[in-house]
């Protein structure tokens, strides 16, 4: 039989809790009522929220026109 075990422990020190954000904030887009939540850290709530493109790396896109 093979005498070496491998053994682990947990990992020290404690979780950190998440940012959080003011609780009276509603969406920047005139006229949206939407209350945003306060893990929200955008402006805007997904309808309204500027689109944002990813970073593709030596990727060629074609254009969709």
């Amino acid at each position: 039989m093979n005498d070496t075990v491998l053994k682990g422990r947990r990992l020290a020190g404690g979780t950190r809790a998440p940012k959080t954000y003011s609780t009276e904030r509603n969406c920047a887009k005139v006229g949206c009522e939407t209350r945003l939540s306060r893990y929200n850290r955008r402006e805007h709530c997904y309808a309204h929220a500027p689109t944002k493109y990813p970073r593709l790396r030596g990727r060629i896109v074609k254009n969709e026109s």
